[in-house]
């Protein structure tokens, strides 16, 4: 339990498959780039989700596929960067959107998002212009949670890891973004507390042993590796 401004906060994540994340943040419900009804690993699809918030870090359709059902169906807000903000807004007739682009930052209800800097590519679905690929820092009372998204190693993670992260969300899957050697290497610049694997395991292509990663993580870093299968939840 978790103080924030007048009132006591828990904080929930829940791992959907893939990439994608949801959050219960007292009564405030939020997602990152939800991709349910065509994963093959979702616990969840599209229609059983709620939502208030909807984050996404670029876009690519294993990222976007189902934010515009959601947020048409929820009245949720979607926040990206501006190109992908107008994109839902103009093609996907999404009523709340807010564009941000790399450094940004904006309060919400529930307490602040940072876009960051993520080394990825970002084209929508229909060839569009996606803007720059992006992760996210949210402050959620007194703890921060990065989630890296989609990205290759950089060495400005030691940046975003000044801030203090309780908890960060690294890609490990390779081939489309850092893989687990890459990602242990990020944690000697991120230094959280704990750490959580995200994109693999979806497909041949990215399949990880995540429990081999968890015990370089044990032995090589400061971090506590925190491993759950689709639809496993984790408290802060």
């Amino acid at each position: 339990v978790e103080f924030s401004g007048d009132s006591f906060v828990t904080i929930e994540l829940t791992w959907l498959g893939h990439a994608s994340w949801a959050i219960k943040a007292g009564d405030h419900r939020i997602l990152i780039d939800p991709f349910l009804n065509d994963s093959p690993t979702a616990p969840v699809k599209a229609d059983d989700v709620e939502a208030t918030f909807i984050f996404v870090s670029h876009g690519h359709f294993d990222h976007v596929a189902d934010v515009a059902s959601i947020a048409n169906r929820t009245g949720a807000t979607v926040v990206s960067n501006y190109e992908i903000a107008t994109w839902f807004a103009e093609k996907q007739q999404v009523k709340n959107t807010i564009g941000m682009n790399l450094g940004g930052g904006v309060d919400l209800p529930f307490g602040r998002a940072k876009l960051t800097i993520a080394y990825h590519s970002s084209q929508l679905p229909d060839g569009s212009y996606g803007g720059n690929p992006g992760g996210w820092l949210l402050t959620i009372g007194d703890k921060k949670i990065y989630f890296a998204c989609d990205t290759a190693l950089f060495s400005d993670m030691q940046l975003i890891g000044n801030a203090g992260i309780d908890l960060a969300v690294l890609p490990i899957g390779d081939l489309f973004t850092m893989g687990p050697e890459d990602s242990i290497e990020a944690l000697h610049l991120i230094l959280p507390k704990k750490v959580v694997p995200s994109h693999y395991n979806t497909w041949p292509p990215i399949e990880q042993d995540a429990a081999a990663w968890a015990e370089r993580v044990r032995r090589e870093t400061i971090a506590e590796p925190i491993v759950v299968e689709p639809g496993g939840i984790i408290h802060l």
